[in-house]
């Protein structure tokens, strides 16, 4: 293997610009020279031309094989968030496809129905002679059809699930859409995704992550949710094959109904499945779910429509107290917890399970919409991560419509409260949650820096989004380089240094030269262990 030498470059280090350094050398997998003032022999030579280089992104919180799969299948995010063009696009598809006894796929918008709500007769009309699953874009809920429900049973007297519940009219007949838990009421009729299919979705999630320069990530579901298979055996072979190219933490998927005896089963999983590129180390605790549907924990109950206080603050899906006893055995058997904490409440209870545990376990809390002010000081006192989202802290229809008028305007002031959490001394580590939102770091570090979205304009007349939560442009490119390798324990990635792990980025365009058009930078190539992965 010859050395490559990149030329011609500004660099991003993992920490902060340093601008145009010169030569960077690689040899054998490493960084073997910054600033080097020639070529060693037989080398190859990449032009940079003024692009940047950088880190590899290091994705802390992403689904790769469930986005996969949906690229495989009706894939509705790429869509307009509108009603009609999702309609047509499932009926296209499922014209296209008279082979499969059911149409599945998912990333519909909840912003492109009223209140949220898309209905079971919209799709009939569309496939009538099929049931229908589709995941919304956050996959804490599910849109199906009239022969769905029929296929599993579900009636006005199927009772809710303690974990979620059955969208009804008035007579308590299903409407259309399974929140959160309600979603396994499908998994006995479901198609079985079978392994060379599970196989297919985790390349081509793979794939699509090199494309966008990320080199490695934590996959925040390893085990069976909504219908889902466990990705865990599918990890594991691509592993032994050599076909995983992105290294990989696994984060084994807390069973909500069942209590420290599960941790059994983790330990074997951890140890039968860890391989070259996969780590089974870690373990998610889902602990609430999301805004929008009102099952985010809140501290304070949400409002309804006419800002008046309801009877509702959210579902904490694991009790609090139980959850600080399992959080204790999990870092006991040396488990990474990597906890889902939308709402104040569940962000509360995370931290309450945090005290006391072992710090070097790089424990870490992800999406934190709402925090309340007197918790944030506490993730930097007790060694916990804030695992940020940063695509979602935008004025969006999703924000705008389903989210701000039920929290009220306190509240809605302090969502994704980045600058406050960077400026108390967390450390901030970033992902995508793809597919619930694009997996592309640009995209996500341009609206952490501008509180915007790059390709989605504000609503005419609005502000940026809190923007005195943005994060400085080093700040946010570190959180998705050095702080997510970080968290991953990947002490020798994440930097531009010699003797660093040889992944890296070439970027077409420094972002830092031009800070208004982060979003519009691309991907020239991706580079791990020193070898190109994808080349645009």
């Amino acid at each position: 293997m010859s050395a490559t030498v990149f030329r011609n470059a500004a660099v991003f280090d993992g920490f902060r610009h340093r601008g145009t350094v010169g030569d960077v050398v690689i040899d054998r997998g490493r960084i073997a020279a910054v600033g080097a003032d020639h070529a060693p022999a037989g080398a190859t030579v990449v032009d940079v031309a003024g692009g940047l280089l950088l880190p590899g992104f290091t994705d802390a919180h992403v689904h790769p094989v469930q986005g996969g799969l949906e690229r495989l299948a009706c894939d509705l995010s790429g869509c307009p968030a509108d009603s009609a063009a999702y309609l047509r696009h499932i009926g296209d598809y499922a014209r296209a496809h008279p082979e499969l006894d059911w149409i599945q796929g998912g990333g519909w918008a909840m912003a492109a129905f009223p209140g949220g709500l898309p209905t079971a007769r919209e799709l009939d009309e569309v496939v009538p002679d099929r049931p229908v699953a589709l995941a919304n874009r956050d996959h804490h809920g599910m849109w199906v059809n009239t022969r769905a429900f029929e296929a599993a049973g579900i009636t006005a007297s199927t009772p809710d699930p303690p974990d979620g519940h059955v969208e009804r009219d008035a007579s308590g007949a299903p409407t259309g859409v399974l929140h959160e838990g309600a979603m396994g009421l499908l998994g006995h009729v479901l198609p079985t995704v079978d392994d060379n299919t599970m196989y297919a979705g985790l390349l081509e999630g793979q794939r699509y992550l090199h494309s966008l320069g990320i080199t490695g990530w934590q996959d925040a579901i390893v085990g069976r949710y909504a219908g889902m298979r466990d990705v865990g055996p599918t990890y594991a072979r691509a592993a032994a094959n050599g076909d995983l190219t992105g290294t990989v933490v696994g984060a084994l998927w807390w069973e909500r109904d069942r209590g420290t005896e599960q941790i059994a089963d983790l330990l074997e999983k951890r140890a039968a499945w860890s391989t070259g590129r996969f780590s089974a180390s870690a373990v998610k605790v889902m602990q609430d779910g999301v805004a929008e549907n009102g099952t985010a924990a809140l501290v304070e109950p949400y409002l309804d429509r006419c800002g008046h206080a309801t009877s509702n603050t959210g579902i904490s899906f694991v009790d609090p107290v139980e959850l600080r006893g399992h959080v204790r055995e999990l870092d006991r058997h040396g488990f990474q917890v990597h906890v889902h904490g939308l709402g104040d409440r569940s962000v509360r209870e995370a931290l309450d399970a945090f005290e006391g545990t072992d710090s070097a376990r790089r424990h870490h809390i992800a999406h934190l919409q709402l925090v309340h002010p007197d918790d944030v000081p506490r993730f930097a006192a007790l060694g916990v991560a804030a695992n940020i989202q940063a695509l979602w802290a935008c004025l969006d229809d999703q924000m705008t419509e389903l989210t701000i008028p039920f929290l009220g305007e306190e509240r809605a002031a302090r969502q994704y409260p980045f600058g406050d959490l960077h400026r108390a001394g967390v450390r901030l580590v970033a992902g995508s949650d793809w597919p619930v939102s694009t997996p592309d770091p640009l995209a996500a570090i341009h609206t952490a820096v501008h509180r915007t979205a790059y390709d989605e304009p504000a609503p005419a007349g609005t502000e940026p989004f809190l923007p005195e939560q943005a994060l400085d442009l080093e700040v946010a490119f570190a959180a998705y380089t050095s702080g997510s390798a970080w968290v991953n324990h990947r002490d020798d990635a994440g930097r531009v240094a010699v003797g660093a792990v040889a992944d890296l980025v070439v970027l077409d365009r420094d972002p830092f030269a031009t800070p208004d058009e982060i979003g519009a930078a691309r991907v020239r190539s991706t580079w791990i262990d020193g070898e190109c992965a994808f080349e645009a």
